[in-house]
């Protein structure tokens, strides 16, 4: 009989386990916001709250000085990786559209970044798009310096985006803000990763001076831009509050061995081409 009593109540108990887990509730996902514009989200700053970067940004280099004549030595250097592999990452790394943004840092993360499988970083990668990316525009607008391509009157690794490079200055780089700055995202979240993810976003960046958009100089500026943007959006709690569950995120990825679908070996003999 004791017997009998004792199975009984482990059927029980089992039940009970078992009908707790199957009503538990699952991670809440992020809330959706408005879309701003071009595809762009609203971010965690109001656009009274994005920076004013010409106040800190050094002036863009003037024709004929030392910086500028660096510049041109560089986008030489360049040329020579016209139509190569590193050539086509670069017009990858330009394609700043979701999904496809977030599978720049796939293969250095080592995970698939999607909305189904990591929702809280895909939002927190796609709204901090928009607060690191408007960060150079203050001095974008101010400086309003000619492209590359403009100057030398040859074509980019983005073609169709040429129009509207024309009239979106050169100096600084808010493709290289958004690298940069999520480059630094990421290693706040993934601190054993932080060797690779920030040459990771150095390249990002690099790859605006392979695809010929951008002058060595723009890159650099971009840089500090990003770094800007990110060291202030540390002041919002939403922000740090989807930092955390972004990191779960993560870790739930590796966990399910939610691996890259790009070709991550391709990827980094690509990285290893250099212009310098």
């Amino acid at each position: 009989m004791k017997v009998i009593r004792f199975t009984l109540v482990t059927l029980l108990l089992t039940a009970s386990l078992v009908a707790c887990t199957s009503t538990a509730k699952k991670p809440a996902l992020p809330e959706e916001v408005p879309e701003i514009g071009h595809g762009m989200v609203q971010g965690y700053m109001s656009m009274e709250e994005q920076l004013d970067s010409k106040l800190w940004e050094p002036p863009a280099p003037t024709e004929d000085s030392p910086r500028q004549a660096l510049d041109d030595a560089i986008s030489a250097n360049t040329e020579a990786l016209r139509g190569t592999d590193r050539w086509e990452l670069a017009a990858r790394d330009a394609d700043l559209s979701f999904p496809a943004a977030p599978e720049a840092f796939s293969c250095t993360l080592g995970i698939r970044i999607t909305k189904e499988d990591t929702p809280w970083l895909y939002m927190l990668l796609r709204r901090t798009l928009t607060d690191i990316g408007l960060s150079p525009y203050s001095a974008k607008n101010f400086y309003n310096r000619k492209r590359p391509f403009m100057v030398k009157g040859d074509d980019t690794c983005t073609p169709a985006d040429e129009g509207g490079m024309r009239s979106d200055g050169s100096y600084p780089s808010g493709h290289t803000a958004i690298g940069w700055g999520w480059a630094l995202i990421l290693t706040e979240l993934q601190p054993d990763l932080t060797d690779a993810l920030i040459a990771r976003g150095r390249a990002f960046g690099e790859s605006r001076n392979v695809c010929n958009a951008h002058w060595y100089s723009d890159v650099v500026a971009g840089r500090s831009a990003g770094a800007a943007a990110v060291a202030k959006l540390h002041s919002r709690a939403e922000f740090l509050e989807a930092m955390d569950a972004a990191r779960n995120d993560i870790e739930r990825a590796r966990e399910n061995g939610l691996t890259p679908t790009r070709d991550c070996a391709a990827e980094a003999e690509a990285l290893k081409k250099t212009f310098f």
